[in-house]
């Protein structure tokens, strides 16, 4: 079955306690962690993460979009993160591999993440080494932007590669993700779908994610 986690990057934060208990019924919780130098923005990091972790019982996706995770991926992970995606763009080879054995040994998710234009071929090194793979369908760094659908056979190509190799990492995929590219999203071969505005503008959120779940 396919996964939904709504990013928390598009909830009313005056209310964000009431606003992760109204997505709860999805299977993760994505937090969008941007630095404004890596993206163009700045949001939220590990004092509101610690906060939400005290707040609900749902799997952490932590999206670090951040110069030099390596920096904080364990950080993250003490925080309360269930999951630690990465860009590969912001770091080393090195610092890569590291941070991936730092969180296994913490007994978390290590996850990579690629831009639109960075080629799949970049994971190479790294993809049976991770427990998620995230490719962004939008330009990382704002939310509510329209799909690219030119990414569609990335997504492919990178299913491809994890039957062909028997991998057991989940194919995550973030970016104007709403009913109608949620369904390309999924023939293409993604099993997470991240979704910020279609679920958090919906009138009836839960039903919202059950449809993105079951219709694909």
């Amino acid at each position: 079955m396919i996964k939904i986690a709504p990013s928390i990057l598009m909830a009313d934060f005056m209310k964000l306690g009431e606003e992760i208990e109204s997505v709860s019924s999805a299977d993760y919780l994505h937090i969008d962690v941007m630095d404004g130098i890596f993206v163009p923005n700045i949001s939220i990091g590990l004092p509101v993460l610690e906060s939400v972790r005290r707040t609900t019982d749902m799997t952490l996706d932590a999206h670090l979009m951040i110069t030099s995770p390596s920096r904080y991926t364990a950080r993250f992970a003490q925080a309360g993160a269930d999951i630690v995606v990465f860009h590969i763009e912001a770091e080393t080879p090195e610092n890569t591999a590291s941070a991936i054995n730092e969180l296994h040994k913490l007994g978390k998710k290590a996850g990579l993440s690629i831009k639109p234009d960075t080629p799949a071929e970049a994971l190479t090194p790294y993809i049976a080494t991770v427990d998620i793979i995230l490719v962004m369908t939008v330009e990382p760094g704002f939310g509510g932007q329209k799909f690219i659908s030119g990414m569609l056979p990335k997504i492919t190509q990178i299913r491809s590669v994890i039957d062909d190799k028997g991998l057991g990492c989940e194919l995550e995929v973030d970016g104007g993700i709403n009913a109608e590219t949620a369904k390309l999203c999924v023939k293409a071969g993604a099993d997470v779908l991240v979704s910020g505005n279609d679920i958090f503008s919906a009138p009836d959120r839960v039903a919202r994610i059950a449809q993105l779940r079951t219709e694909n």
